[in-house]
């Protein structure tokens, strides 16, 4: 658009800026002719009858003089005024004379030579020619003014009518040119766009994750240069990023080999360590105490493997869903029955069967015990686990898990953090419980629900965690259910 109207403007520009030279030129052009021909026939009219007059001459003869010059133009256009002194006369009875402008006459009476004037008459133009009658007197070897003036009026209505044809022709040339420049302008915006949303396609095509796409190079300007660059960004941007994918594959590979690999050795680890924790009480002190430890960090060691074979499945894609219709409020209480978490906790939650929705129980569990465990480590008591139904009524129905505690809250720093891997907010915290990839998981498990979580600051004090699985509608087909 912004080239059509630069095209628009500039042939608008150029065709009123050539239609006005044009115009002026023949506006003179015309004028000038007809004012040449006026004078022309005027002198030699005088010239021819001023002989005839006596000197000095009286009214009669400069009426005589007025009319036999006024005859001169066959139309009887011509309208003559003749002047001696106080004596005037005109071609036409009682003629005013009113073109006849008092500067036009003071430059006559104080020139011998032919003095001319267009004067505006309101509906009309007229020229004004006003000139000295002059002898010949050899002796003087010159010539001197007589004293008479002879003035014509002649009415351009001819040349006027030229000069609006002259612009009724420029005003009617000027559409046709400003549709050329249209034409012209997305003749030129098509050639020069169509690389452009060539480009502008292949880069959203980019953005899409379609690396492989390239632009045909067509030319040598800017825009064939343009497409040539972005062809080897683009080819160095899917060579950067088949690297990035299978440095990735490979750290994932290597750590889903390791936890598993692990797995064996842990196992005979947990089952050596659980009869020394049984034979604990009958060792020494010392050696006591060494089992004990050896036993809890095998526990995180088993716990910590666990957690990366899990996050594995998710990297690899090969997490999968168990989905069975359950009970959410029920399923909430099974999670804190079978980690004795009833009495540290509390608990809003609807009644039996108010909200049933298709989740894979065993990962919901996982969600839940997280979020609470989190809680209860890291938190203060009060811990208050709550369940109820959100959403917009009639669009989209959800079921809405918040765990809250009265601890100190996350610094706003961290936040944005908090479902990081191996994220920890306090830096001098070196060795926890935890693996550090438990809210990881726990949004990875979210996710593939379709659901959504959160963390945030209540205004009262303390953290919250906010999940949203969506429920199920009738107002929805079947297959957009979940």
């Amino acid at each position: 658009m912004r080239l059509v109207v630069a095209f628009v403007l500039v042939a608008g520009l150029t065709a009123a800026t050539t239609g006005a030279l044009t115009f002026r030129e023949a506006r003179t052009g015309v004028l000038q002719q007809s004012q040449d021909a006026v004078i022309k026939v005027l002198r030699t009219q005088v010239d021819r009858l001023a002989p005839q007059l006596g000197f000095p001459p009286d009214e009669a003869q400069l009426r005589r003089l007025a009319t036999d010059v006024a005859r001169a133009e066959p139309s009887g256009t011509w309208r003559v005024l003749a002047t001696y002194g106080d004596l005037r006369a005109t071609s036409v009875d009682d003629d005013p004379f009113e073109e006849l402008t008092p500067a036009l006459r003071k430059a006559v009476d104080s020139s011998m030579a032919t003095v001319f004037q267009r004067v505006d008459s309101g509906d009309h133009t007229s020229l004004v020619v006003g000139m000295t009658v002059t002898f010949a007197e050899p002796p003087r070897k010159g010539e001197y003014a007589s004293g008479i003036h002879v003035f014509l009026t002649v009415p351009q209505t001819t040349e006027r009518a030229y000069v609006d044809a002259l612009v009724t022709a420029v005003e009617r040339a000027t559409v046709p040119a400003l549709a050329l420049a249209v034409l012209l302008a997305l003749l030129a915006a098509r050639g020069v766009l169509r690389p452009v949303r060539a480009l502008r396609r292949a880069t959203r095509s980019i953005a899409e994750g379609r690396l492989d796409t390239r632009l045909t190079v067509d030319g040598s300007d800017e825009l064939a240069d343009l497409s040539h660059t972005f062809n080897e960004t683009a080819a160095a941007l899917e060579e950067s990023v088949a690297e990035l994918r299978g440095m990735e594959a490979r750290a994932r590979r290597f750590a889903a080999d390791v936890s598993h690999e692990l797995r064996t050795p842990l196992a005979a680890m947990s089952a050596v360590t659980d009869v020394l924790d049984e034979d604990a009480a009958r060792l020494d002190p010392d050696t006591a105490t060494a089992v004990r430890l050896i036993s809890e960090e095998t526990v995180k060691l088993a716990r910590l493997v666990n957690d990366l074979m899990e996050i594995s499945r998710f990297d690899a894609g090969a997490a999968v869903l168990h989905l069975d219709e359950i009970d959410l409020a029920e399923s909430l209480r099974r999670t804190l029955a079978d980690r004795a978490w009833t009495g540290l906790v509390d608990t809003d939650l609807p009644p039996p069967d108010a909200l049933r929705t298709r989740v894979d129980p065993r990962r919901l569990d996982v969600v839940v015990a997280n979020l609470v465990g989190n809680a209860l480590r890291h938190g203060a008591r009060p811990v208050a686990l709550r369940l109820y139904e959100g959403g917009e009524p009639g669009v989209r129905r959800l079921a809405v898990i918040e765990v809250s505690d009265s601890g100190p809250g996350i610094p706003d720093s961290v936040l944005p953090h908090v479902f990081e891997r191996f994220y920890k907010s306090d830096a001098a915290r070196t060795r926890t419980e935890g693996s550090g990839l438990g809210l990881a998981i726990t949004a990875e498990n979210v996710r593939v629900h379709g659901g959504t979580v959160r963390a945030a600051n209540r205004p009262e004090g303390g953290a919250v965690f906010t999940v949203e699985l969506p429920l199920p509608s009738d107002q929805f087909p079947e297959e957009n259910r979940w």
